[in-house]
């Protein structure tokens, strides 16, 4: 583990670290970046976010805040330029960082990354096509009263919970183990708060992003079903756009060799 402080003086961490390293940001919103860990990859580093893993706790956590952050471990490191990857909610945070320092980025991964930052809305329509696909797995039954306590209103935890194998191209223990990772929940309402971005904007920044951007999403993904996640990497000028077979949210874990093939660079 190491550490360094951002602007304001404030103590943060990150995990890992060798050649020329591939910056991993977490999502949740502001889970710790543990559960990136398992990522079939050289040279990763992991950020805790302010507030996670090891890093200290802030004041605020809201995602635009948090860029300098990120522009904060680039200099601690001595990287001219950087490989950022963001997963999720980590995506809106790359995203922006990009859009504010692209002269730092030699590469964008965006791996399943929230469209929130670009005002894409999936709606439920776009989640039940998807899940429905699933209706042969021994699970779904049970998966999908979840889904429909939630389109008819109901937003509690419990039924949330119900819907986790959906997240997953396979429901086995590597994927259960992935949702008991912590995360800080105050600074996750946070994340988006009000004036963090205007789409509007972000998407006329990404208009001109001269950054090479290699977009990955699962082909099972409820969270960003492929058809929305192909609206979302044309966005992009210089975009590689892989929807990998067989894979949900996580598609590290459901398949870490094609996984790997497609986002590991070979020098």
């Amino acid at each position: 583990m190491g550490t360094f402080t951002n602007a304001d003086g404030l103590g943060l961490a990150y995990h890992g670290g060798a050649g020329d390293p591939l910056i991993c940001l977490p999502g949740g919103p502001m889970q710790d970046s543990s559960y990136l860990g398992g990522l079939p990859l050289d040279d990763v580093i992991r950020l805790d976010l302010r507030g996670t893993g090891e890093s200290e706790k802030a004041d605020d956590y809201r995602v635009d805040h948090q860029v300098g952050d990120v522009e904060a471990l680039r200099r601690h490191l001595g990287l001219e330029k950087m490989r950022l990857l963001g997963h999720s909610a980590g995506g809106t945070l790359a995203i922006l960082y990009a859009a504010r320092f692209p002269r730092h980025v030699e590469e964008l991964v965006l791996v399943a990354p929230s469209p929130r930052v670009v005002g894409i809305d999936v709606t439920d329509d776009d989640r039940r096509e998807v899940a429905l696909r699933r209706s042969g797995e021994p699970w779904y039954a049970e998966a999908i009263k979840g889904f429909e306590e939630i389109w008819a209103g109901d937003f509690s935890d419990e039924a949330f919970a119900k819907i986790a194998p959906f997240h997953h191209g396979r429901w086995d223990d590597a994927a259960r183990a992935l949702e008991d990772h912590p995360s800080n929940d105050d600074a996750a309402r946070e994340y988006y708060a009000e004036g963090a971005f205007d789409t509007g904007q972000v998407r006329a920044g990404l208009a001109n992003l001269d950054v090479p951007t290699l977009f990955v999403v699962g082909e099972h993904d409820v969270a960003l079903p492929p058809k929305r996640a192909r609206e979302y990497a044309d966005l992009f000028p210089r975009t590689r756009f892989v929807v990998q077979p067989g894979a949900g949210h996580f598609p590290w874990v459901d398949d870490p060799e094609a996984f790997a093939a497609t986002v590991q660079r070979i020098p």
